[in-house]
């Protein structure tokens, strides 16, 4: 665990409403799961976000499971939170929560 690391990933979500980090970008994912995240933020309006591909950003690859206590990508962070991967987001785009919790981060 790199805490030079932690604490950038600190700083890159507490200074940006909504960042995902991905396999990837968002104009060309590199898994699957990071591509539906893509699509359900897409489809809740946001396409201001911050991307980071994680396979090529080995500090944050190898650190930002120790940050939240998440071991899978992507990981969607809204406000400074982990939201969660893309099944968690799907289901919350679904019941109406992201789209109401995003619509908050970007008023």
């Amino acid at each position: 665990m790199d805490q030079s690391e932690l604490a950038r990933i600190k700083q890159t979500v507490t200074e940006n409403p909504i960042v995902l980090y991905m396999k990837g970008n968002a104009a060309s994912p590199r898994c699957g799961f990071s591509g539906t995240a893509v699509q359900v933020l897409q489809a809740c309006g946001v396409n201001d976000f911050v991307a980071v591909d994680v396979l090529s950003d080995k500090g944050v690859y190898e650190n930002l499971m120790y940050y939240a206590n998440w071991p899978t990508f992507p990981q969607l962070y809204v406000k400074g939170e982990l939201v969660g991967g893309a099944d968690i987001m799907r289901e919350m785009y679904q019941a109406g929560e992201l789209q109401t919790l995003i619509k908050s981060a970007v008023a």
